[in-house]
């Protein structure tokens, strides 16, 4: 991809102090190439060299982002752009970490081809979600990873359940997560949902332990409309990416398709999904195969 990149901002996972010190280090590096590097507020005190500004005003200012991070950050950062697609580098230095999964050493070579422009991206699709309460939309939205609905009790909830308006079945569950296929490793893999290459233009729809063991994971395409229709006593739980709690009463009726919007990430050509993979998930390494 050629693109200008001039303006870099740097979020990072603020409760962890060797990302704070990477951004410190990464700050005064990109400075030396001539960029100018902006990062959140609330470590300005750490990264002097840089301008600070709010999450909101840095993701809405530069033309591309560094995450030092886990997962948690770099959703956090997409939800900041609000539909904003421009190139995220994740650097993993937190958790799990699918979306950041490159690491410290491998960063600079990485950062040297994203400010020449010498770059590729992989578009990860959106899914927009609304909350329809009495014929009105009350709440509208976006994620990368996936939308679940739960009940705030622990109890079964009942989710009536429509695809492109076709009647599905309703849910007896703890809850029910419509995801994206770079959803797929997450809160979807715990409930026996498929793992999905984030390519695939696709949404799973998984129920989390249903009454009716038959009720499985389903996997549609990403033209189809997602309705799931909340019914019962309870109160309701909608959580996004698992960054944002919304409150859903009964009645009311979740709206999910495919957004207009994609999220960017830079592509580090030596590392292939199937190798972030084997690497989170503890399967078989290559070298042992290679001796039988």
């Amino acid at each position: 991809m050629t693109k200008d990149i001039n303006k870099i901002g740097i979020m990072v996972k603020l409760s962890n102090p060797e990302a704070v010190k990477t951004c410190a280090a990464a700050a005064e590096w990109l400075l030396e190439k001539g960029k100018s590097v902006f990062v959140e507020d609330k470590i300005a005190s750490d990264v002097e060299c840089a301008e600070a500004l709010s999450g909101k005003e840095l993701a809405g200012s530069v033309d591309a982002i560094l995450v030092l991070g886990g997962d948690g950050t770099l959703l956090h950062t997409v939800r900041l752009l609000s539909g904003r697609e421009i190139p995220i580098l994740g650097v993993n230095q937190g958790g799990l970490g699918f979306l950041t999964a490159v690491t410290v050493s491998e960063m600079y070579p990485l950062l040297e081809k994203l400010i020449r422009g010498d770059f590729k991206i992989e578009e990860r699709m959106l899914l927009s979600v609304k909350i329809i309460r009495d014929g009105e939309t009350v709440i509208s939205d976006s994620v990368l990873n996936d939308v679940v609905i739960k009940g705030t009790s622990a109890r079964l909830v009942k989710l009536e359940t429509q695809i492109n308006k076709e009647y599905v079945t309703t849910y007896r569950a703890d809850g029910l997560i419509v995801a994206t296929p770079t959803g797929s490793t997450a809160y979807s893999l715990s409930a026996a949902g498929p793992i999905l290459h984030p390519t695939i233009h696709s949404i799973i729809v998984a129920p989390i332990c249903p009454f009716n063991l038959t009720n499985r994971p389903v996997v549609i395409p990403d033209w189809m409309t997602v309705a799931v229709t909340t019914h019962g006593d309870t109160e309701f739980v909608l959580t996004l990416d698992g960054q944002v709690d919304l409150p859903v009463k009964s009645g009311d009726t979740l709206e999910i398709v495919r957004s207009k919007e994609n999220v960017s990430l830079v592509c580090y050509e030596g590392k292939s999904y199937f190798d972030i993979l084997r690497e989170r998930l503890l399967w078989e390494p290559s070298e042992d195969r290679a001796v039988r």
